[in-house]
């Protein structure tokens, strides 16, 4: 008796699952947002300020491929940037 290719696929899964452990995701940190018009853009120069829209101190944003996962702030160890994650984000939204 032939399996069933669908069945034999979702058996087959749970057994490799350790397969997707190794794919490679895009991490990244938001500290913030501000929005400018094109004129001030074009009037940014070394030294420029742009306020964003956190006070300073306010958690950042953890994002995965996009997508809101947790929050945490920066850390510095031997002499090199780092996170600390201090909450994940149970629901699955994305910033506005």
């Amino acid at each position: 008796m032939a399996a069933n290719p669908s069945t034999a696929n979702a058996a087959g899964f749970g057994a490799s699952s350790e397969l997707i452990m190794d794919l490679s995701v895009q991490l990244s940190l938001e500290v913030g947002r501000a929005t400018l018009n094109i004129r001030r853009l074009l009037q940014l120069t070394a030294g420029s300020i742009i306020e964003l829209d956190r006070p300073a101190g306010a958690p950042l944003d953890v994002m995965v491929n996009g997508r809101l996962v947790a929050h945490g702030e920066v850390v510095v160890t031997d002499g090199r940037y780092g996170l600390r994650f201090t909450q994940p984000v149970t629901s699955a939204r994305t910033p506005a």
